[in-house]
């Protein structure tokens, strides 16, 4: 009597799948998204090299008047930063070195993912690139990917969460080693400031250069893409919901430590952002802080397959941890 043999564990038929080829349609989503990225994030480098320029004021005439003056302004703001910017085309070779220093951060980590995804034969998108309107710091949201298979294995989990930001991390170490090396000199500070505190990775860089990072120094796009892409870094890492110290933590520790600590992350970092507001003047910890507390709502789900990690990802865990403490800024932004 004819017998069907099973020739896969339970659990690890994932192996035998195919993964779904990137139709046409994708590409064109998905390149538009980075090419619209491509630009903003290099009008965002013009930006942080430009000095104060002067920008026209909407005439306020009527009550209608009233009504057009953010988005006149803003109009005014971004067309005077474009003709300055043609007058003075060293400031576009800025733009584009900010952009391509800081997307290649952002593209190493998202295709950590996604190759972590193709190896285990998860269901993935390509990453969505996310640009953010002229005249935001970064030019960008971010860039994610979409899994749509569930993730069969403990193992995968844990490869597939923090293949992404141990990439990126790779790419923003000479990144960021360039950044420290091309500080300016001082500036005498005028007036309201914003200063870019710097992370762990650039105190250690600069200690052993022998080139001292002072609060008052000029950025420079390498600076700026570098100490950004730690940010992103640091934040995905955080121990919670589905960001990718949370799938760590869930791989590593299980759904119940997961859920704990995750909550102590959040209180810790609804406290820094008040102890950031307070010593600071910088409001952004609170973004850190809404986020979380969104992300502790979106379930972790359960991979098939609880296999032991063994000693080799234990090892890439602690290796991570550090990699954490290297971009991790608890107060990024001083405003003076």
């Amino acid at each position: 009597m004819a017998e069907s043999i099973r020739t896969v564990p339970p659990g690890f038929d994932f192996l035998e799948r195919q993964t779904p080829k990137i139709s046409a349609r994708d590409w064109r989503i998905h390149g538009l998204l980075f090419l619209l990225t491509v630009f903003t994030t290099t009008v965002a480098g013009i930006m942080q090299g430009a000095p104060d320029i002067p920008t026209p004021e909407p005439r306020l005439a009527t009550p209608f008047d009233y009504l057009l003056y953010v988005p006149l302004s803003y109009y005014y703001s971004v067309t005077e930063l474009f003709r300055y910017a043609f007058s003075h085309p060293a400031l576009i070779g800025d733009g584009v070195t900010f952009s391509v220093s800081l997307l290649a951060i952002l593209f190493s980590h998202e295709m950590g993912h996604y190759l972590a995804c193709r190896y285990y034969k998860v269901n993935a998108t390509l990453p969505f690139f996310i640009p953010a309107p002229p005249l935001f710091l970064a030019g960008t949201f971010g860039a994610f990917i979409k899994i749509k298979s569930a993730i069969p294995t403990r193992r995968a989990l844990f490869d597939i969460g923090l293949a992404g930001p141990l990439a990126g991390f790779l790419v923003a170490v000479p990144i960021a080693v360039i950044g420290v090396l091309t500080v300016g000199a001082p500036l005498e500070p005028t007036g309201h400031w914003i200063f870019f505190n710097d992370p762990l990775l650039f105190r250690l860089i600069s200690k052993l250069s022998g080139i001292p990072l002072d609060p008052n120094s000029p950025t420079n796009p390498y600076y700026m893409a570098g100490w950004i892409g730690l940010l992103v870094t640091s934040l995905n890492l955080m121990p919670v919901g589905q960001l990718d110290g949370g799938h760590g933590t869930f791989s590593l520790f299980g759904r119940r430590a997961h859920k704990v600590i995750g909550r102590v992350a959040f209180v810790s970092m609804a406290v820094l952002a008040l102890l950031g507001f307070w010593w600071h003047g910088s409001p952004s910890g609170f973004l850190y802080a809404v986020l979380l507390a969104v992300m502790m709502k979106v379930p972790h789900p359960q991979p098939a397959v609880m296999e032991p990690l063994g000693a080799k990802r234990i090892l890439i865990a602690i290796a991570t941890l550090i990699v954490f403490a290297l971009c991790f800024l608890p107060f990024p932004i001083t405003i003076s």
